[in-house]
């Protein structure tokens, strides 16, 4: 038996618990007979209380993978526009460049982080369903979790994605796959998911609307042919604008701090991104929502101004003048997805459909009637004036991604959303992503996705590499 395999990956109520390590004399034997926390013995969860912890794991996971870790939403916003380098990491460095390099440790953890939710919901599911069927909502949620994760993974990687398991007795070592391919792995786990909470109650209603949402985005991320099915299942009368499906944080039960905070606001280590960048703004980033400098209530930015009312804070590295927004604050709820996703699908299918005034009525439509977003609520956000018809198909397709590029600002579609502008309308990379001077020096890459890493080369005897690098 796999020695791997012989474990359960569980996390035991991540959110309400904490581990305590016993101090022993000798180093050496602390390091030999310390405990790993993540993993127990498969006896301990053959009972419903088991399972159940086993999904809160799973749910904890999802959580490491998004917003409670560096993760793809960082990192993807980094590699686009929504973030700015300003740590010491040279990870950081190279992403934000456009030129990740195969060795880069914190693509890596994300990667595995991503991959962990899938085998924790593997494990979840076929516990549920043995020990703890009801409510069915439960498992359905898992399907949910897992679809989100291999949402995530098609969004953001290369073509070229293994799909590896290791829930069971032996660890399955997954083949590449395109994105087209892991979305479609995505479409059904969302369809398992709506399948399995069609009940009337409360907690069935969540999964079933956010299932809906994360099979339309999966949908719309494989193909423009998708648009009006993806509408048709998110319409307003089954999936409401104030719907939200929300991660949490908290300082007091070791669950941790909301990482767009933590990362940004607290360390420094991302500045908001612009279209002018250096501290001169003295660079001009082609292709760059001006994030910082637009000043839309949607995004609220601002320098640190240092305690002498004069000097501008520096970010971690010393140099980079720190543009911070208040839309996170250190517990802030985040939304995996919500009612304003699925009212943005509705707009790009009406788009797509050449109702240009249709999607222009459902943009406004958010605008005057907006949805809270992090720390702001509909009452700082109601200075949205209304938008007009900028009269060309180019016009309106930026104006309809730069709408969705505030609305879901670090929420880990950035990256996903300009990658389609290659791959599904036909522009350019040199139309879409930011090029020419990079402020740290040089000029930014060619990269328009993040790359499967070595890890997966050296462990995973199926997989050569990245099928290729296109968007």
């Amino acid at each position: 038996m796999n020695h791997r395999g012989r474990r359960v990956v569980a996390l035991l109520a991540l959110a309400t618990s904490g581990v305590l390590v016993a101090c022993e004399n000798s180093v050496t034997k602390k390091l030999l007979e310390v405990t790993d926390p993540d993993v127990i013995d498969p006896s301990a969860v053959q009972s419903a209380e088991g399972a159940n912890a086993v999904r809160l794991g799973a749910i904890g996971r999802l959580r490491d993978a998004t917003a409670s870790v560096e993760s793809t939403w960082l990192f993807g916003g980094l590699l686009a526009d929504e973030w700015s380098t300003s740590s010491t990491f040279v990870q950081n460095d190279e992403t934000d460049e456009r030129a990740v390099s195969l060795s880069n440790g914190t693509v890596n953890s994300s990667l595995r982080n991503i991959n962990r939710v899938r085998t924790a919901t593997n494990q979840a599911i076929p516990l549920l369903k043995t020990f703890k069927p009801s409510p069915a909502s439960d498992i359905a949620e898992m399907y949910l979790v897992r679809g989100l994760a291999e949402l995530q993974l098609a969004l953001d990687f290369c073509n070229g994605i293994p799909l590896s398991d290791a829930a069971g007795d032996v660890t399955t070592l997954g083949s590449p796959l395109t994105g087209a391919e892991v979305f479609n792995v995505a479409a059904a786990s969302f369809d398992t998911a709506m399948q399995q909470s069609t009940a009337t109650d409360a907690a069935s209603l969540i999964v079933n609307r956010a299932a809906r949402i994360g099979k339309a985005r999966a949908l719309v991320g494989n193909s423009n042919a998708n648009l009006a099915a993806a509408a048709a299942l998110v319409s307003l009368a089954l999936v409401p604008s104030n719907f939200t499906y929300d991660e949490t944080f908290s300082i007091t039960t070791g669950v941790g701090d909301n990482v767009l905070w933590n990362q940004a606001s607290s360390q420094r280590r991302y500045t908001v991104g612009d279209s002018l960048e250096g501290n001169a703004r003295n660079l001009l980033v082609k292709n760059a929502i001006p994030f910082f400098s637009a000043k839309d209530p949607r995004l609220p930015v601002t320098y640190t101004v240092s305690a002498n009312g004069k000097d501008t804070t520096k970010s971690q590295d010393g140099f980079t003048f720190s543009r911070t927004t208040t839309l996170y604050a250190r517990t802030t709820n985040v939304a995996l997805v919500n009612g304003i996703d699925a009212r943005l699908i509705e707009a790009e299918a009406a788009l797509a459909a050449g109702n240009a005034a249709g999607m222009i009525t459902i943009l406004n439509a958010l605008r005057a009637s907006p949805q809270p977003i992090g720390t702001l609520t509909a009452a700082n956000l109601n200075t949205l004036a209304p938008l007009t018809d900028p009269g060309t198909a180019d016009k309106r397709l930026d104006l309809l991604f730069r709408e969705k590029a505030f609305w879901t600002f670090s929420r880990g579609q950035r990256l996903g959303d300009m990658r389609r502008l290659i791959r599904q309308y036909g522009r350019t990379q040199d139309q879409v992503f930011p090029v020419g001077a990079h402020y740290r020096g040089g000029v930014y890459g060619t990269d328009v996705n993040l790359p499967i890493t070595n890890d997966e080369v050296n462990g995973n005897p199926n997989f050569k590499g990245c099928i290729d690098r296109k968007a």
